[in-house]
């Protein structure tokens, strides 16, 4: 089983925290800024989404160049392999996978290279997955645990309420463990009212 990271809704104060360590993070790695999760509310409630590093990844298996891979207990992306097909985030049961836009340095803005005429205005942004700006590769952007830092996720250790946790092998035993011991005893209970005289008349 793979490692994650996990938010607990009645914890959450949608303070954005956890986006901004996440950003500041992997600038100073030299990676993509984007924030590799994203703070979500509803009317009563807020928590971050981000990558639950599955199983079965349906991110790596559409991967036309293999660019996402099960490495040591997590899903990682390489982006250096990306080519932009954003297959991934169309695949993606969470929508935790985003796009971030990267330009060579010797190119400037609205263009496709230095002699080309300027591009017309970027259209207005509806979302990463569908956007497309002249002279940009989308690079795919996920969660890696931020696997270049000992000390773990910067989201987690940065959360002023403790609302995420990073969840490996032994949390999960724990809890399968408990729904078993849970739905045991409903089962038990629910056919202990089968053998009493009054629940059969």
């Amino acid at each position: 089983m793979n490692r994650f990271v996990i938010a607990d809704s009645k914890l959450c104060i949608g303070c954005h925290t956890c986006e901004a360590a996440c950003a500041e993070a992997h600038r100073l790695q030299g990676l993509q800024s984007m924030p590799r999760l994203r703070v979500m509310r509803n009317r009563d409630e807020s928590a971050p989404q981000l990558c639950r590093h599955c199983e079965d990844a349906p991110c790596a298996g559409v991967c036309p160049v293999n660019a996402i891979t099960r490495q040591d207990g997590a899903v990682q992306l390489n982006a250096n392999l990306c080519v932009s097909c954003k297959l991934c985030g169309i695949a993606c049961p969470f929508g935790a996978i985003e796009f971030s836009g990267s330009r060579p340095v010797s190119i400037p803005a609205n263009v496709h290279s230095a002699k080309a005429p300027p591009a017309p205005p970027d259209p207005a942004s509806v979302s990463t997955l569908l956007d497309w700006v002249p002279g940009v590769r989308a690079v795919a952007v996920k969660c890696d645990l931020c696997n270049f830092d000992e000390s773990g996720p910067a989201c987690v250790r940065t959360c002023p309420t403790k609302a995420l946790r990073l969840v490996d092998n032994s949390d999960i035993a724990i809890a399968s463990k408990r729904k078993r011991e849970l739905t045991l005893g409903v089962t038990l209970g629910d056919l202990s009212l089968f053998s009493q005289p009054e629940a059969r008349k």
